[in-house]
């Protein structure tokens, strides 16, 4: 199988996701997309959480199609520069995520997302601004974002107090 030899972003482009730049998929890629993956376009700097999905297309005409066997209803999913999709976050058709977005854990997004705004729940609404968002974090932040691996983990565990015991 094809998707089980390629990393989450060369899977996705194989299947026809554009990529305007750098992107990161965590976990499989291989059931994010629909079945129209070529009218999704991730800019750059967009990062993609475990279980999001992409669905381009509206199957609720299926059942109408026996009298208007014409109906379909997909349109294109874009992501501007510099977002994250949470976990389990779900992206309708016709949706835009501006630049500088943040979507919550999660939240299905039926709507275009003006930029620098965080949207949650479901249907997602905004919850606030990424500025507010990233001065609130500055304040908590643990100071080990550029670490990675081994050494992050253990710095978790000693800010933590949690011994290798446990």
């Amino acid at each position: 199988m094809l998707h089980a030899k390629l990393d989450p972003v060369g899977y996705a482009q194989s299947i026809g996701v554009r990529m305007l730049g750098h992107v990161t998929i965590y976990g499989s890629s291989y059931d994010m997309f629909s079945t129209e993956p070529y009218l999704v376009t991730l800019h750059d700097n967009v990062f993609i959480s475990i279980g999001a999905r992409f669905i381009c297309h509206d199957g609720g005409v299926l059942p109408f199609r026996r009298v208007e066997p014409t109906l379909d209803l997909a349109a294109p999913i874009t992501v501007e520069a510099n977002c994250f999709i949470g976990t389990g976050a779900l992206i309708m058709r016709g949706v835009t995520i501006g630049n500088n977005c943040i979507v919550a854990a999660n939240a299905v997004v039926t709507k275009d997302v003006p930029e620098g705004t965080i949207v949650g729940g479901n249907p997602a609404r905004a919850i606030r601004s990424t500025a507010e968002y990233l001065a609130a974090a500055r304040t908590r932040s643990l100071g080990i974002g550029h670490m990675d691996g081994d050494r992050k983990h253990r710095e978790y565990k000693r800010i933590f107090g949690i011994g290798d015991d446990q």
